[in-house]
């Protein structure tokens, strides 16, 4: 099979599309899929620098979301059969520790993320446990290969944030760093669904009047505006409710001094940098909550594949390149030009 294969760290140009063995035989209780699309995201970029915690064993297939067509499956699967259209949780867990028997999945002590610790989507097959593929919902307007692929990574893991560690509701003010990253994109939807007032915030003023037309209340733009001085005049001194964090370093202060008295923070990421300072005195006098997330359970994922299938969540697509082309894709998803995901077409 064709893969999108990383055969040392340091660089995109480390990436080559080549010919590798074919995703093994489904065994009991997996699947086999044929993936159409892959979309990417930050986490396939630190794999490919090599930054701790990626592929352990190189040559490695790269990328964590897909969606395809469900080629075979393995004995006593029986909520999948051949010829399924699905997209992939790329999420793995074991389903035994005692965070699974819980219902806590993405808690589990052998989480492991496809593209990461495993290989990934980026590639003519793949197999995954039964459990981490759910069939794509029937809608009006069809979803494409692309939307479908652009939908699992992000929506979970900003649902989770949102919805499960924040409680986001309606009413309360939420302040969403970086609009154009899918993760910042699926936290306005599912803000906006649960009634809240979204701050939105972007270097690039195209991609804030995108925000507006899908909904955000108010946009900034971080590179030429006090973000937390701007927050504080326009909630009359008091602060957010709620910030979402993906960035880390560069703005971990700037989200501090936006959020009000008795706020929560919520992280995902750190991708300008994972070392921030704490002055404990302000964590505890303000009664902050600082909260940290990484994707979401199997009832979370069926939760907003659910709200998909009512015509809500549908991902954003920024651009689609064909397989040959997967370098460009992650060029531009490096240099932050896209809004929304940008997929990888592994049928072209």
């Amino acid at each position: 099979m064709r893969a999108c294969v990383l055969t040392a760290t340091g660089g995109i140009d480390k990436l080559t599309i080549t010919d590798v063995p074919d995703a093994p035989v489904p065994g009991a209780g997996e699947v086999r899929v044929a993936i159409r699309s892959a979309a990417l995201n930050h986490l396939d970029l630190f794999v490919v620098e090599g930054l701790p915690g990626g592929a352990t064993q190189l040559p490695h297939i790269v990328g964590a979301d897909g969606a395809g067509v469900v080629e075979s499956v393995g004995p006593g699967v029986t909520a999948v059969r051949a010829g399924d259209r699905v997209m992939i949780n790329p999420g793995i867990s074991d389903y035994t520790c005692e965070f699974c028997r819980a219902g806590e999945h993405s808690l589990c002590v052998n989480f492991r993320l496809l593209g990461e610790h495993l290989p990934g989507t980026v590639a003519e097959l793949i197999t995954v446990p039964a459990h981490n593929v759910a069939d794509i919902p029937k809608l009006a307007q069809e979803l494409t290969w692309a939307e479908a692929a652009a939908f699992s990574l992000v929506t979970l893991t900003a649902w989770r944030m949102l919805v499960t560690r924040a409680h986001v509701k309606a009413g309360e003010t939420v302040l969403a760093w970086g609009i154009g990253g899918g993760v910042s994109l699926a936290a306005l939807r599912i803000a906006k669904l649960l009634g809240a007032r979204v701050i939105a915030t972007s270097s690039d003023d195209a991609k804030l009047a995108a925000a507006r037309q899908l909904g955000a209340d108010i946009t900034l733009n971080h590179r030429t505006q006090k973000v937390s001085q701007e927050v504080r005049a326009l909630t009359n001194k008091r602060g957010v409710d709620v910030v979402v964090e993906n960035v880390g370093a560069a703005t971990w202060d700037e989200s501090l001094r936006s959020l009000c008295r008795g706020g929560r923070l919520v992280t995902c990421g750190a991708t300008s940098g994972p070392q921030a300072s704490l002055d404990l005195r302000r964590l505890f006098w303000h009664h902050w909550s600082l909260l940290g997330s990484t994707m979401g359970n199997a009832a979370e994922y069926a939760e907003i594949v659910r709200r998909l299938g009512k015509g809500e969540l549908r991902p954003i697509v920024d651009r689609v390149y064909p397989m040959t082309q997967a370098r460009l894709a992650f060029e531009r998803l490096a240099k932050g030009e896209q809004l929304g995901k940008v997929v990888v077409d592994v049928s072209s």
